[in-house]
């Protein structure tokens, strides 16, 4: 106690303050060691002595001092004061408005400690309230040293902890009376302007701890306190603070401002316009700092201010501003730390407000990168997608059990938080994009150049916004209801998506499309069912109930464009409004509710309502593919839906109606048949309908419905093909069917196929539709049964088609007149569908009495037509022209009778014909209009009725008349003509010079012909002879026809190119009757050898078009040697034999065999053509045959015909060997091989690309079989040859090591076909082997062929002469051939 005293004495006695110090430290020490009250009360009562003494306060500060330094050290030395010594608080409160801020320093020091305890705050309550607060403050306000704004501050800091002093420090000695004034607060207050005087100062420190008291001060009551701190300006000294780089100081800002956005007043003032930029510079400056918990409470800052903003005061006056929030948010979003980017994407949803963006121009790019960022973050925070299932699968799957509250663990709820703020933020977006549209300054950027592009507009961004919903959001969301299913998170996603319905109107069809094909009908009614049943979540309910009536009313504009009802739309969405809202059952219970039966006489409104809103549900979801009710118990509950309807004589509404039809007709296939009631009750349903249109779908699953039950056909057949087609697009058809080469693909693109070939007497309800229906319905049942003629081969369908026909026509005739038939739009419909039905008949058939009427009746109509009526003659002349063309003799010669037996009809052909010269030309002469068409048609069918009465002399009633020289003209000068009309005419121009113009039906008229024409002068006698042609025109004729094929082998015309072939060739026939030396001095002309040159120089292989050899043919048919020589002829035969002349096509075989019979005829050498025949025997395939016997086909089958091409081939070695001339035999040796072997190596490359095994049964393969044929007998012949010609043979191929091994594959797959295991011919294979050294020859191997080990020439030395003659005279052909490519003119005619 002495020791204590003493030391406590030297306190007061000691100035210098590190002594003063130590003592004070000493005897902390002293009392803290010894653990004794007693010396601490010793203490207690010498301070107290010493402040009652001292003669100033200057001297007490020792003792404050230490009174501090105990308080800190010892923990219940506060209560002890406060308690037993609370006399020495007075003398606090003295040191306090003492004028010396040490000792105020230790003052608020040792304030701070006694209130900090709950004994000092109890027991100095009343000393704050009575006395200290006033002075506190007012020192607090007046400090000037830092030890005392910082001991004042901790004082403050503990007395804010304590409602009650909160209270009295903001009222300041108020009354009680005052302080329920609730605008007490707007005046101004000692703490808030002392505070805000500590912002002012650049002590980061003080301003931190100035926030931190502001902060606590606002905790207690933001409403009460924050306005005072507002009316002393105070937000806008802390936005200002907000640019320091203290953490700490940063920090209490936040927490400050975040205090004050609870009250308006803060927005009101403008406090957040004027401090937004500070915010988002302090938040870019942050994000460079590693503190997440900085970064949360500066963006949950900015997202508060976001949300609380008055609409009425925008926040972003300034767009660089806008664009750096974006940017920040951008950059948060995209943090790796999960918490930030939460608060990122919190952030994001409340900057997505059009008061926030309207200050044009609006920054759309900026902000779908935004969007983007975010929706990509949330996808990969999303699980992954385990599979690819519709929306409806994916909830469905869920409600099966209670395992989804298990997933909904295993889903961390930050992922589900963070998916919905990313949900909020797309929703805001589309609702943003929404409410610009009736802003025009927010629709496109008004500051960019006039005629310039630019990407921020609203369409684009509301385009993006359906495009990365689609990409993005939509897979993002069915991610996560696989594992969890939140109704807050459902909520949010089915409101985006209705609101995107607005987004982009022009997209509002094809989004809805896409949605209900999603499943997404499904979806929303088992959200209704699982978390609306019993009025919960009615935010969800109507959610849902407003998305499904939107989807509904978007899929009816959508796909009933032909229904232009107002007033059914309105009744739908009426309906739709109120029934589905109450609609929150599961799909079975939804069922049960369909098929349930009202009480009698009672009539519940509810029920029905239920029942037509789940009826146009499942219409709409069944109507894209969404499927989610069996159709078997769906086509019940539906029948069963109507029976009950009309049993209580309800009258559905026609929308109801039209979808409960198409949905039995969707389920039809896998539900039962309706019985009779069933059918009876939809027929009565049906009559009492004004128009079947109204519940008509253009669906062909309720067409099949329709005629698949006799009953509805029956009735309404008619009604429903007229609909079909009334709403079928007909071109979209016609291109569809082009593109379409299976059935099924065909079938599915014209559905009514199918249906016509199971039921064809739905044809004869096609036919009514052609004549009573308008002319763009005839078309599209035209197109429909052309369609079906060619793909079903069924005679009774063309004889049904002909009958009803008939009948047509006949009612026609007689109840009509010319004039009515002419105005007939559909008659020619008719009667092109007549032609198609002939077409239809590929082969010759004998014509039946039918087919007679039938033609009786054209004929007559044709007889009441004019030439003008190009649509009813065009079908009908055709028509004519294939009835005498594709039948017997018999019927043939009935036909010519027929047509020629009426005189209306010959006088049409007349009148068609003269049509020819007083029509003006097409201005395009490629162009085929309707008059040339027919004019083409009426000079065919006259042509081939003067073949046909000709050939069997029939009775001509009505002759024609024809001016000779107009046709000449025609064909000589041409006059722009069509092709085809020049073909028409040159095949009449043949016609007639085959009868020699001498015709009982046809009269020539002209100038030669005229009865007062000049006799001929002597000089014409020889033109005489031509009679009734000039020699002049037999010239021009034959000039323009030389022309024509110069054109033809310009434009590649294959049909005016056989036209004028023939024409020429019926010509000279004519020119040779009447005058042999005219004949042969036309076929002589020189002309011919430029035409010929021109034709030939199209390409390699022109020599071998159908018309070049027909046409030198004709040349060596009439012996022009000075168009075509022998020598020419036999390079022509040399080119044709290494052609592949087993491809050749039909025509070209033929002309190839007509142009070597007559060589043959004309005696030239066989040794020419004997090379080409052989090189054609092995070409062409066995098979020829073998088409014969189909039915006996096989591989034995092919073993005889291998037998007679065995014999056609010796006879051929025969031949060859009885020439006894070394050269020829080489020459045709050299040919036949590269031909043999070219064939060969081509039929190798078939079978093996087709991978025919030779020991595999026999192919059935028309190109396989040739390939087989041509191995198989072309490795037997050049074994033939091998063996009767070795040295040959071995000259030649032991220099080509391809055909080596050709052959070598050859031999071995004929070994395993079995051709020849059997038969005269089983050596072949192995002695040819053998001579060619491919195996080891047998010690016994001898050439059979051989006499006396010699060859068939008299000596080697003549062989080997003839050798080097031939390796001669093949140089200098090669060296000719470098120089010359190709036949020309040379000024030898012996040349071409």
């Amino acid at each position: 106690m002495h020791l204590i005293g003493t030391l406590f004495g030297m306190l007061h006695s000691v100035e210098e303050s590190s002594a003063l110090n130590l003592l004070v430290e000493v005897l902390v020490r002293l009392v803290v060691e010894l653990k004794s009250e007693q010396y601490l009360y010793c203490i207690l009562d010498e301070s107290q002595k010493e402040l009652c003494k001292a003669n100033t306060m200057r001297s007490s500060l020792p003792t404050f001092s230490l009174l501090g330094k105990l308080a800190d050290a010892i923990p219940g030395f506060a209560e002890i004061l406060v308690v037993k010594h609370n006399n020495l608080v007075d003398h606090l409160l003295m040191g306090l408005t003492y004028p010396n801020e040490s000792i105020k320093a230790a003052v608020c020091y040792l304030y701070g400690k006694l209130y900090s305890s709950p004994a000092g705050t109890e027991r100095l309550s009343g000393h704050f309230e009575e006395r200290l607060c006033g002075v506190f403050l007012n020192t607090l306000g007046s400090a000037q040293t830092k030890e005392l704004q910082v001991n004042c501050l901790g004082l403050l800091k503990e007395l804010l902890k304590s409602d009650h002093f909160v209270s009295i420090l903001m009222n300041n000695a108020k009354t009680e009376e005052e302080t329920e004034n609730p605008n007490f607060l707007e005046g101004e207050n000692p703490l808030p302007l002392v505070l805000k005087k500590l912002l002012l100062t650049r002590d980061e420190m003080l301003q931190a701890a100035s926030s931190h008291c502001m902060a606590a001060v606002l905790v207690h009551s933001p409403s009460r306190y924050a306005p005072a701190f507002i009316h002393a300006d105070v937000p806008e000294f802390l936005f200002e603070c907000l640019l320091c780089k203290s953490e700490i100081l940063i920090w209490s800002v936040y927490c400050c401002l975040l205090l004050l956005t609870e009250e308006r007043l803060f927005f009101s003032k403008c406090h957040t316009v004027y401090g937004i930029e500070s915010l988002v510079r302090s938040l870019q400056g942050v994000l460079l700092l590693n503190n997440v918990e900085l970064h949360k409470q500066g963006l949950l800052l900015f997202t508060e201010i976001l949300k609380r903003q008055p609409v009425e005061i925008k926040l972003f006056t300034n767009r660089g501003v806008c664009i750096e929030a974006i940017d920040v948010l951008m950059e948060t979003v995209n943090c790796p730390v999960l918490e930030v980017a939460v608060e990122a994407v919190k952030a994001v949803a409340a900057f997505l407000r059009k008061d926030h963006l309207s200050s044009p121009p609006v920054p759309y790019e900026e902000l779908q990168k935004l969007l983007e960022a975010v929706l990509k973050r949330c996808a990969d925070l999303s699980l992954p997608q385990s599979s690819k299932r519709h929306a409806g699968d994916v909830l469905f799957s869920m409600s099966q059990s209670h395992s989804a509250n298990r997933n909904l663990g295993r889903v961390p709820q930050r992922q589900g938080q963070f998916l919905l703020n990313t949900l909020e933020s797309f929703r805001n977006a589309c609702r943003l994009a929404v409410e610009f549209q009736g802003d025009f300054m927010a629709q496109e950027n008004a500051f960019i150049a006039p005629n310039s592009e630019s990407k921020d507009t609203l369409s684009n961004f509301s385009e993006f916004l359906l495009r990365i919903c689609d990409s993005l959001c939509i897979p993002m969301v069915m991610s996560y209801l696989e594992r969890a299913v939140s109704p807050s998170v459902t909520e949010v996603f089915i409101s985006a998506l209705n609101t995107l319905f607005t987004v982009v109107p022009s997209m509002r069809n094809k989004f809805s499309k896409k949605l209900a094909s999603s499943s997404f009908i499904r979806l929303t009614l088992e959200l209704k069912a699982r978390f609306c049943s019993v009025q919960s979540n009615p935010v969800l309910n109507h959610t849902c109930s407003s998305f499904l009536c939107s989807l509904c009313l978007n899929l009816y504009s959508a796909t009933e464009k032909m229904r232009t009802s107002s007033q059914e739309e309105q009744e739908m969405s009426e309906l739709l409004q109120k029934g589905l809202p109450q609609l929150n059952y599961t799909i079975a219970e939804s069922l049960l509710l369909l098929s349930e039966t009202p009480e009698p006489f009672f009539l519940d409104q509810s029920l029905c309502s239920h029942q037509h809103c789940f009826v146009l549900l499942l219409c709409f979801a069944y109507s894209f593919g969404d499927r989610f009710v069996p159709d078997a118990e769906l086509f019940l509950a539906v029948r069963n839906f109507l029976l009950s309807a009309q049993d209580h004589g309800d009258c559905l509404p026609p929308h109801i109606l039209r979808a409960a039809l198409y949905l039995l007709a969707v389920c039809q296939d896998k539900g039962k048949a309706l019985d009779v009631r069933s059918l009876s009750t939809i027929r009565r349903i049906l009559d009492n309908l004004p128009d079947l249109s109204l519940v008509y779908v253009h669906c062909p699953l309720l067409l099949k419905f329709f005629l698949r039950y006799p009953e509805l056909m029956g009735r309404f057949g008619h009604q429903v093909l007229q609909l079909w087609f009334s709403w079928e697009d007909c071109k979209q058809t016609e291109i569809e069917e082009s593109d379409l080469g299976s059935s099924d693909q065909l079938n599915n693109a014209n559905p009514l196929l199918p249906i016509l070939k199971s039921n064809s007497s739905i044809l004869l309800i096609l036919l009514d539709l052609v004549c009573s229906s308008s002319v763009e319905v005839a078309w599209k049942v035209l197109m429909t049964l052309r369609t079906f003629l060619e793909r079903n081969e069924d005679v009774l369908v063309c004889d049904l088609l002909r009958s009803r026909f008939l009948q047509i026509l006949q009612q026609l005739l007689v109840e009509s007149s010319s004039a009515t038939l002419q105005a007939n739009r559909n008659l020619p419909v008719l009667l092109s569908l007549l032609f198609l039905v002939q077409l239809r008949s590929k082969g010759i058939r004998e014509l039946d009495s039918t087919d007679f009427k039938l033609l009786h009746q054209v004929c007559n109509l044709c007889g009441k037509c004019r030439p003008r009526d190009t649509d009813l003659l065009q079908p009908s002349l055709n028509f004519l022209y294939w009835s005498l063309h594709q039948t017997t003799p018999c019927s043939q010669q009935r036909a010519v009778a027929v047509l020629l037996s009426n005189v209306s009809l010959l006088e049409l052909l007349q009148k068609v014909l003269e049509c020819t010269w007083l029509w003006s030309p097409p201005s395009r002469p490629a162009s085929l209009s309707s008059e040339d068409a027919l004019l083409c048609s009426g000079w065919l069918l006259v042509a081939s009725l003067l073949l046909y009465q000709h050939r069997y002399n029939t009775e001509v009633h009505q002759t024609l008349s024809v001016d000779l020289t107009e046709v000449l003209n025609t064909v000589i000068f041409r006059n722009k003509k069509p092709i085809l009309l020049l073909v028409s005419i040159m095949q009449f121009l043949r016609a007639v010079l085959r009868q020699n113009f001498s015709s009982s039906l046809l009269v020539i008229v002209g100038q030669n012909t005229a009865p007062n024409a000049a006799q001929p002068q002597p000089s014409s006698l020889q033109g005489t002879a031509l009679h009734p042609l000039a020699m002049q025109q037999v010239f021009s004729l034959v000039v323009s026809l030389q022309n024509l094929l110069v054109h033809v082998q310009l434009q590649k015309d294959l049909l005016l190119s056989q036209a004028v072939v023939a024409c020429l060739e019926t010509l000279v026939e004519y020119l040779y009757v009447k005058n042999q030396d005219v004949a042969l001095h036309i076929a002589s002309q020189p002309w011919h050898r430029f035409l010929l040159f021109t034709l030939l120089s199209g390409g390699q292989k022109s020599f071998l078009q159908p018309e070049v050899l027909r046409l030198m043919t004709l040349f060596v048919r009439y012996q022009s040697s000075n168009i075509i020589s022998q020598k020419e002829i036999s390079q022509i035969i040399q080119k044709a034999a290494e052609a592949n002349i087993a491809e050749l096509p039909e025509a070209t075989s033929h002309a190839l065999h007509l142009f070597l019979s007559q060589a043959a005829v004309a005696n030239m050498d066989f040794l020419i053509i004997c090379p080409f025949l052989l090189a054609l025997l092995l070409s062409q395939g066995s098979f020829t045959d073998l088409e014969k016997q189909r039915v006996d086909s096989g591989l034995e089958i092919y073993k005889k015909l291998f037998e007679v091409k065995r014999k056609d081939q010796m006879n051929a070695l025969k031949n060859l060997i009885e020439l006894n001339d070394i050269n020829q035999q080489y020459k045709i040796i050299d040919i036949m091989l590269k031909g043999l072997f070219k064939v060969l190596e081509d039929s190798r490359a078939v079978l093996i690309a087709a991978d025919v095994p030779p020991d595999g049964p026999f192919p059935q393969d028309e190109k396989i079989k040739d390939a087989y044929s041509h191995v198989v007998e072309n490795t037997a012949f050049f074994g033939d040859v091998v063996l009767r010609f070795p040295k040959i043979v071995h000259h030649y191929f032991d220099r080509n090591s391809n055909w080596n091994s050709l052959i070598r594959w050859g031999i071995g797959f004929c070994n395993l076909t079995g051709v020849f295991e059997q038969g005269p011919h089983s050596q072949v294979l192995r002695l040819m082997a053998q001579e060619l050294g491919i195996s080891e020859k047998s010690p016994d191997y001898r050439n059979p062929f051989k006499t006396d080990q010699s060859e068939f020439f008299p000596s080697a030395d003549t062989f080997q002469k003839a050798l080097r003659d031939e390796e001669k005279r093949r140089k200098k052909e090669e060296k000719r051939k470098e120089i010359r490519k190709g036949p020309r003119i040379s000024r030898s005619q012996s040349e071409l």
